[in-house]
């Protein structure tokens, strides 16, 4: 017997009362079989049959319709005449080729890659330059995903399987399955200095959701008015701002949120990364720390984004800020920079008096996450393999990021780097003659995809970048810079000379 895996023409049809939504009442008197084979052809045409599939067996149609199996049989020859369908003996008859359809109309134009830059970003301006193409993608907030931990993914989702009780496959806890609000809570304890109980975890669908369930429930508190970092993550301002919040902004220096700046705004919350500001990359310190603390014990809230908080090279820990103030502090989390965005699990611990509200969110917006990732992702929260898979990051992300301050200070001289000692991406600031914009732009014409700094700010600033490096390789991190470094040249008379006559 042969145990050959079945081939594209093995793919048979099932046929059923719903096949093509067939109704031989639509056929004319006398022309069934042409009707029929108008229905085939025009499945064929549009995917409903691909190319490789298996049409029913001509009896098993013709009692399925109800008419003689000479409908059938003349219905598939006359597709077999026009070479569509062909009969393959005992493997049935088929579809071997599609008709050919008209290709859609195309501007005599098409719009070049680094058109995206030209207008102010708008709520779909992530979507379009992640489908845009590009030889090399420096875009930031995207980790090594060629080292997502396959083996060890499978191996706990066996194990998860095996253990799965059947009453597990039913709906559950909107706020998460019980095993990963543990796991979480015991990850935050070795990781973060948090302590938590299992019932304080709500799990969301990544740091997305989690922004637009906080202001859903601070809008519920009568809280319209979410202060953000100023420069800042452009994705977080719009999630908050499409949850009917207003963002104004509050400036950030080497020190992180200048707390005296909040104060004056009157802002009654405010969305932070303190452990790596995005894009900045530098640390809340001590001093502003003790004063946000302060602020926040005078009635203030604070939306902590734990943002890169596991992703450090060059410097010790911060405890998370939720460690300290957990009746202030929305603490959100998640597993999009440790394993893959594609996962969208990730976690929200909310004061005390906002628990159940938040809960009542997650419940309306999709009942909870789906359980089985959530059980595998606990496994491998609570059998160590998070840890290991970090520590394999850390050195490879390492590696990475030194390529891309070597290939910056050869390619962008003068340029300033910021946010090293942590995180997945850096921040480039730099004089040009042009926008920073019209250099992402240029560079995307060229192949390389990159974020412009002014995207993050709300009132103007130096031109700069955000340059992701987890997710290429060294040699793709020193083409890239090179190229950005050619765009600058050619906008730069005189640059390539200086830059060749330094030692």
């Amino acid at each position: 017997m042969s145990r050959a895996k079945p081939g594209p023409a093995d793919r048979s049809i099932t046929v059923g009362s719903d096949f093509l939504h067939l109704d031989v009442a639509e056929a004319p008197p006398g022309g069934r079989a042409a009707w029929l084979a108008d229905r085939l052809r025009a499945a064929i045409a549009d995917g409903r049959l691909p190319v490789g599939s298996r049409l029913p067996a001509g009896r098993v149609l013709a009692a399925e319709l109800r008419v003689s199996r000479g409908v059938v049989t003349e219905a598939y020859q006359r597709l077999g005449d026009e070479g569509h369908v062909a009969g393959r003996g005992r493997g049935g008859t088929v579809v071997v080729s599609a008709p050919a359809v008209p290709a859609p109309a195309t501007p005599e134009e098409p719009p070049a890659p680094g058109d995206v830059f030209i207008a102010e970003p708008g709520a779909a301006v992530f979507d379009l330059l992640r489908s845009a193409p590009a030889r090399i993608d420096l875009s930031p907030g995207v980790p090594d995903l060629g080292a997502f931990p396959r083996a060890a993914w499978l191996r706990a989702e066996r194990s998860v399987l095996g253990a799965l009780a059947t009453p597990e496959l039913g709906y559950g806890d909107p706020r998460g399955t019980f095993p990963l609000r543990r796991a979480v809570a015991h990850w935050l304890a070795r990781t973060r200095g948090i302590r938590a109980d299992p019932a304080d975890v709500v799990v969301v669908a990544g740091t997305a959701q989690a922004l637009g369930l906080v202001a859903r429930v601070l809008s519920g508190h009568g809280i319209g008015e979410v202060a953000v970092e100023d420069p800042g993550s452009l994705g977080a301002r719009q999630h908050l701002r499409h949850a009917g919040v207003d963002t104004p902004p509050v400036a950030v220096d080497t020190q992180g949120l200048r707390v005296d700046e909040l104060r004056a705004l009157g802002a009654p919350a405010v969305l932070l990364t303190p452990a790596h500001q995005f894009p900045t990359g530098v640390v809340l310190g001590g001093g502003r720390r003790r004063d946000l603390m302060r602020w926040a014990g005078e009635g203030g809230l604070v939306v902590e984004d734990d943002y890169d908080a596991e992703h450090r090279y060059d410097r010790p820990p911060v405890p998370a800020l939720r460690a300290a103030l957990p009746d202030g502090v929305f603490y959100c989390g998640s597993v999009s920079k440790l394993l893959a965005p594609a996962l969208r699990v990730g976690w929200v611990l909310a004061p005390p008096r906002y628990r159940d509200a938040l809960v009542d969110a997650k419940r309306y917006a999709d009942l909870g996450n789906a359980a089985l990732p959530q059980l595998v992702l606990a496994h491998l929260l609570e059998t160590g393999d998070m840890e290991r898979h970090l520590r394999l990051l850390r050195g490879r992300h390492r590696r990475r990021r030194d390529a891309m301050i070597s290939a910056i200070r050869t390619h962008l001289p003068g340029a300033a780097v910021h946010g090293a000692a942590a995180g997945l991406h850096l921040m480039v600031t730099f004089d040009a003659p042009l926008s920073d914009r019209e250099l992402a732009a240029a560079a995307l014409d060229r192949g390389v995809k990159v974020q412009p700094l002014s995207w993050h700010r709300h009132r103007p600033g130096p031109p700069g970048l955000v340059l992701g490096y987890a997710a290429s390789t060294p040699g793709a991190i020193g083409e890239g810079v090179a190229v950005l470094g050619e765009v600058l040249d050619a906008a730069t008379p005189g640059r390539r000379r200086r830059r060749t006559a330094e030692p």
